[in-house]
């Protein structure tokens, strides 16, 4: 993990924070919601990740003696940077479980604790969850169209600076097997890939040393980049004749890769002449450019590929490069509190709460998430968040409830699960969801709404704020 600090915030959280301890507001009460409010990749659902980093992060928050120089350096008060340099975060965190399927305007974490302490997570908290639940679900969606076949995560050099750390861990949670990234791999307990660089192979005189030196040294790992030259009149050609070689030393060529051309049909033609060659258990590895879309046409043609790289549009979540999550207060001083909004979708829903899925006889998920206040009793109505006359009855229905304490007076309480675990779990609920709405093109829209007592208590305060 990165060494995060204090000060790994944005400046209005402090400078907000300086108003509430300078005017004996610092030990109020509040309750912020992290949600979000668009499906990322025009999808049909979100992967929920970096929870276990996130966690990990306000167990050992601090200011360091930098950071406290620093602000004071800046102007701020004396008086509130000492109260800084013993912060700690003691409050109270409720969230889904990591990997979870998640939906637009449902809380996914809720932050309970005093308001400076909840100001000062904020940035920190967006940052992580936002960026590894894109990337976790751009995983997913490639894990999809993948189907069993092995999916290695190659991005770190195409990240957004140390954002390829985070990246990696994320695209296991979402389905991934392998990373090229090592420290990620070390600190996560992710099982390190790679192969090697066209540089490597150009290094040499001829192609066919370069590959017996590396079947030498590596001879349990060997995977051939058979596309320097040419890959079929040379490339493949050459690894056919390592093959050989290793095969009398009671060794075995692990696989070929190609990183250019036409991928289908080059993965077809080494497909062939390896059988040909009795060489059927060489694995086919392909990386460039690749995403979701291509993935799926490759297996619709028919391409014999075992193992999948992707880099860029993984690691960055292209085409959307950020998830539209926000934090939002709901409750503050014993107090419901709300945002209003000319745009209905962006007025927020008070109280602290509770988030139901609803599950059918047959254990799959109905199509239905409710958001109730916390200490609601099963609700048999849920009613659409911003359109009074659409409802849904949701009587007889399993209510799962979703939002679980994880972290109680700044202790952790969720035990930290590997992330190999996160990831099983995930695709179990992945299993629970219904077609319609992981399919790329025009998914099923999934319902989350809004219990009837929390509706009326909306109103109630839209009505008290426009006056």
């Amino acid at each position: 993990m990165i060494n995060y600090s204090g000060i790994y915030t944005d400046l209005y959280q402090l400078t907000m924070a300086q108003v509430y301890h300078l005017k004996g507001k610092k030990d109020t009460g509040v309750v912020f919601d992290y949600f979000f409010r668009k499906l990322p990749f025009k999808g049909g659902y979100a992967l929920f990740a970096g929870l276990g980093e996130l966690l990990e992060v306000l167990s050992e928050l601090r200011f360091s003696e930098r950071d406290l120089d620093y602000l004071l350096s800046q102007g701020f008060d004396p008086g509130f940077v000492n109260y800084l340099s013993e912060f700690r975060f003691s409050g109270n965190i409720y969230s889904f479980r990591e990997g979870d399927i998640i939906f637009p305007v449902e809380p996914v974490v809720q932050v309970e604790a005093d308001i400076i302490e909840a100001q000062i997570i904020e940035t920190i908290l967006l940052n992580i969850l936002n960026f590894q639940s894109l990337v976790a679900t751009k995983a997913s969606r490639i894990r999809s169209a993948a189907g069993d076949r092995m999916l290695s995560e190659f991005g770190l050099r195409r990240s957004q600076g140390a954002g390829g750390y985070s990246a990696s861990r994320a695209a296991i949670v979402g389905g991934f097997d392998t990373t090229s990234n090592v420290r990620a791999a070390c600190d996560y307990g992710i099982t390190p890939a790679g192969t090697m660089a066209h540089s490597y192979i150009e290094s040499y005189d001829d192609e066919l040393t370069a590959f017996r030196d590396f079947a030498e040294v590596h001879p349990d790992k060997t995977i051939l980049l058979i596309d320097t030259y040419n890959t079929l009149a040379s490339g493949l050609p050459n690894a056919i004749r390592v093959a050989r070689e290793m095969e009398e030393k009671g060794g075995r060529l692990a696989g070929v890769r190609l990183d250019s051309g036409d991928l289908a049909w080059l993965a077809g033609e080494c497909r062939r002449r390896l059988d040909a060659e009795k060489l059927d258990y060489v694995k086919i590895v392909v990386s460039n450019q690749l995403d979701e879309y291509v993935v799926a046409s490759l297996i619709a043609q028919g391409a014999p590929i075992d193992i999948f790289g992707v880099g860029t549009s993984l690691v960055t979540g292209a085409p959307e490069g950020a998830l539209d999550g926000v934090y939002k207060l709901s409750f503050a001083g014993g107090k419901p509190r709300i945002k209003l909004s000319e745009n209905e979708k962006k007025i927020t829903l008070p109280y602290k709460k509770q988030v139901y899925r609803m599950i059918n006889g047959a254990g799959m998920f109905c199509g239905a998430d409710m958001i109730t206040i916390h200490d609601e009793v099963k609700a048999g109505m849920m009613f659409h968040p911003w359109i009074d006359f659409r409802n849904k009855c949701v009587e007889g229905l399993q209510q799962e409830p979703l939002l679980k304490k994880v972290m109680e007076n700044g202790n952790r309480l969720l035990p930290e699960y590997s992330i190999s675990d996160t990831a099983a779990w995930s695709r179990e609920r992945l299993k629970m969801l219904p077609a319609e709405y992981k399919r790329f093109e025009n998914p099923h829209i999934y319902k989350v709404g809004i219990s009837e007592r929390l509706k009326s208590e909306r109103h109630r305060l839209i009505a008290e704020r426009k006056g």
